[in-house]
């Protein structure tokens, strides 16, 4: 029987020990964050997004509700509500002022920035007043109800500022007297009733205005003409004429004569 041959074993080795690396270990990779925790930070940045946006909106309404610069103070504490008892309202500097008509304490003020008020008129519960860039403003003493911009102040407003160009005509209705036109306006909320142009050639003069009754009469110079037609008659429905028909100012005449 043959002898089988030796089994083969490798040589006993010994581990040769390494030399450190001159390299240094890349660091581990960052933990991947819980599902929960992103959910978390998607839900935080969306809010912040909110929030910005938000308040974008809040400060673009503030700059939306203060176009005109209006800058109006109530009454300080201590002192009798804006609504109380009569005041009257004037220029005083960059302002209009009222006071109590009683007591004369100051009872509200309203100022415009950068502006100038040329002149102020204290009718029905409401002070209208004229600025330097041609702004027309009415306040009822609790805030600024309404703003109107007259057309081509920018010719006039300079030399003629604001002499005669307020004039109440009664009913609530105020005249704006200018060069050009006269332009009536509801008090309550700044409604344009009727417009009366000047007639060509001429040109009315705030100034030259008197009281007669109900009648506000109005010089009109013209460079040619009777002098009959250089003076306007008007109250708070317009120019009066015989057998006029209103311009507007309230319930019209109803037929084949009747304006619209």
């Amino acid at each position: 029987m043959a002898t089988p041959p030796p089994a083969h074993h490798p040589p006993h080795t010994t581990p040769v020990p390494r030399a450190p690396s001159s390299t240094p270990p890349l660091p581990a990779p960052p933990a991947t964050p819980h599902r929960g925790t992103a959910r978390v930070r998607r839900v935080l940045s969306l809010l912040a997004g909110v929030l910005l946006a938000v308040g974008l909106l809040g400060a673009a309404h503030h700059m939306r509700s203060v176009p005109y610069g209006d800058r109006f103070v109530p009454a300080v504490r201590g002192q009798r509500p804006p609504a109380a008892g009569a005041w009257t309202s004037r220029a005083r500097g960059a302002e209009v002022v009222a006071y109590d008509t009683r007591s004369g304490a100051p009872r509200w003020r309203y100022a415009r920035v950068g502006r100038r008020p040329l002149a102020v008129l204290t009718t029905g519960g409401q002070a209208v007043a004229l600025w330097d860039d041609g702004l027309l403003t009415g306040t009822d003493g609790r805030s600024v109800r309404w703003h109107r911009a007259l057309p081509d102040a920018a010719e006039w407003l300079p030399g003629q500022g604001g002499t005669g160009v307020l004039r109440p005509l009664g009913r609530g209705i105020l005249a704006v007297v200018t060069p050009h036109r006269v332009s009536a306006y509801r008090l309550a909320d700044g409604d344009l009733r009727w417009l009366l142009p000047a007639r060509p050639g001429c040109a009315f003069r705030p100034e030259g205005a008197v009281r007669r009754g109900t009648a506000l009469l109005l010089a009109q110079p013209c460079a040619r003409g009777a002098w009959t037609g250089q003076l306007v008659a008007l109250d708070d429905l317009g120019r009066i004429t015989p057998d006029r028909t209103p311009l507007g100012n309230g319930p019209g005449r109803r037929g084949p004569n009747a304006r619209t």
